[in-house]
């Protein structure tokens, strides 16, 4: 049984880059953990009404996937690059050394989203194996209306080399993906179920599958 943490900067991104993945390792009997790292304020201009219903968006797709754990750093969205990096670096080693996965799930470093880009490196700070011996495989996710925005130059291209078949949970995947209502729209928008189940067949091409996600291996330790 292996431990799994997928970090996720805002509640979907789960979702969008791993969530395949993430009911594939509960299938198998692991441990499947999340960490939110932002959260909606009303000091930021966020309506209750919105705060209270990201809330129950959270609770049941908790629930969806039963996660083992759930851990929220309740940064400011949109916000995160105004924090301090070993701020940063110490909310995220607190929730790692408490889960101790041994398979981590992380936002592209590219990403467009600053937010994702500033996570991405504070996380990355906590994954040295003389401090978190029990990491044995980090991988990078592709999340839809990020990543593929990212710079098209060499060095800043989301290029996978890892491949999960998700044929058999991709039809939950979309399931879990309508109960984040607001953050999907019609095609052409990228968060629309036509460009998940096309990023998703484009992926099964590649691995000769229906369905795939997609990640950028970054450490193995056998």
């Amino acid at each position: 049984m292996s431990k799994v943490l997928a970090i996720a900067v805002h509640p979907d991104d789960e979702t969008l880059g791993c969530g395949g993945a993430l009911l594939r390792h509960k299938q198998n009997g692991d441990e499947i953990h999340w960490l939110i790292a932002t959260d909606l304020k009303q000091s930021e201009g966020f309506e209750q009404e919105k705060i209270n219903a990201r809330s129950q968006e959270i609770n049941l797709v908790a629930s969806l996937y039963k996660f083992d754990s759930i851990s929220q750093l309740n940064l400011s969205t949109m916000r995160v690059d105004e924090y301090s990096m070993s701020e940063l670096i110490e909310k995220i080693s607190r929730v790692i050394n408490e889960v101790k996965p041994n398979i981590v799930y992380l936002p592209f470093k590219g990403d467009i989203h600053s937010d994702h880009r500033t996570i991405f490196n504070a996380a990355y700070s906590c994954t040295k194996s003389f401090r978190y011996p029990f990491i044995k495989k980090i991988y990078m996710i592709e999340a839809l209306s990020e990543t593929e925005f990212s710079l098209s130059t060499q060095g800043d291209n989301f290029v996978p080399n890892v491949f999960v078949d998700i044929t058999g949970f991709m039809d939950t995947k979309l399931q879990i993906m309508r109960v984040y209502s607001s953050e999907l729209g019609q095609h052409p928008f990228p968060r629309s179920e036509r460009n998940l189940k096309a990023l998703a067949t484009l992926r099964g091409a590649t691995a000769g599958c229906e369905y795939a996600e997609s990640f950028m291996l970054l450490k193995e330790i056998l």
